[in-house]
């Protein structure tokens, strides 16, 4: 239940992004902090989900589909424009208005839950496929080839804003993903505590109670999946910088482990998912690493144990064992 206003996380998540962002580049060699971009841009991900899913209601298989179009959209902006500091803006608009278009077809047709689910894996599937089959000189927008499934290789890298010629750093590229997804998470967390996020939370939790509380549930329902169209096209952009864009930005692998994040970091938290899409990406890092041990296989058997042994998730597990050694302590 959301009640006091957040203040304290909010001050926490700004100072822990700028720690990270000051600190991590002086400590870490080039490959990890792109690495660490990388994981970083996977949690703004992983937090999309975790708005939609765990406060809205709204199982989304299809987060990837924003997700790439945010690195697509990016890319072609960045390469038909002077500089990136408009295609930043546009690569979070396109797949916000495309969640908005799909999100008023699914839920003011009345589409039942399962089915948005089986929609948005569609639409997954149908923009992986598109994109794999644009080889070819005659695919491109303007200047930017699509490159089917080699993707478009030449994206430009961010630039210090209104100055296109002076191009970030990979050190720099790394402070904007870490005080994006901090910024990311206090939208998040200021909407929720909102009129519209206590109304949004009231529509997930009981939809025909809100609606005889005159709620219009699929407007609700459709700026939460909005919204979270807008942070996965941020997350995509942030991995256009690190990652150069192709098809499996759409693919069915990062569908799955976006939802292994937020079942894994705590469903219903906002950075459980987070924490659970860092950790778990630098867990199959290391197991990629290892001899005959598939990385895949040791997400299966952690996705298996979490539903099995900590069916809430990590975080909330971790909070809720955390009160009860207080209360035991001050009972004493």
């Amino acid at each position: 239940m959301i009640r006091r206003f957040p203040w304290a996380e909010i001050v926490v998540a700004l100072l822990l992004a700028a720690i990270s962002a000051w600190a991590l580049p002086r400590l870490l060699p080039l490959y990890l902090l792109i690495n660490a971009t990388i994981y970083v841009s996977m949690a703004v991900l992983a937090l999309s989900l975790a708005f939609v899913w765990g406060f809205g209601g709204i199982l989304c298989f299809g987060q990837t589909a924003f997700f790439g179009l945010g690195g697509y959209t990016y890319a072609v902006a960045a390469l038909n424009l002077t500089g990136t500091s408009w295609a930043v803006p546009i690569a979070v608009a396109v797949p916000a208005l495309f969640a908005a278009l799909l999100g008023y077809l699914m839920f003011f047709g009345r589409v039942g839950n399962i089915y948005v689910g089986v929609i948005t894996f569609a639409v997954t599937l149908i923009l992986f496929n598109f994109a794999n089959s644009t080889a070819g000189a005659q695919w491109h927008i303007g200047a930017a080839p699509l490159g089917g499934f080699n993707g478009i290789p030449s994206t430009p890298p961010l630039n210090v804003p209104g100055e296109p010629g002076n191009a970030l750093a990979p050190e720099e590229i790394f402070g904007v993903a870490a005080i994006s997804l901090a910024l990311s998470y206090v939208i998040c967390k200021l909407l929720l505590h909102s009129r519209f996020g206590r109304a949004a939370v009231a529509v997930k939790e009981n939809e025909t109670r809100a609606e005889l509380l005159g709620y219009d549930v699929r407007l609700y329902k459709l700026g939460v999946f909005a919204i979270g169209g807008a942070i996965a096209g941020l997350a995509g952009m942030l991995f256009a910088n690190c990652v150069f864009v192709s098809p499996t930005m759409f693919s069915l692998f990062y569908a799955a482990q976006v939802i292994i994040w937020v079942m894994v970091g705590g469903l219903g938290t906002l950075v459980g998912p987070m924490l659970g899409a860092i950790v778990l990406q630098m867990l199959t890092a290391w197991a990629g690493t290892l001899k005959d041990v598939s990385p895949n296989l040791i997400l299966g058997v952690i996705l298996m144990a979490a539903v099995l042994v900590i069916p809430r998730g990590i975080l909330p597990t971790a909070t809720e064992a955390a009160a009860r050694l207080g209360r035991r302590g001050a009972a004493r």
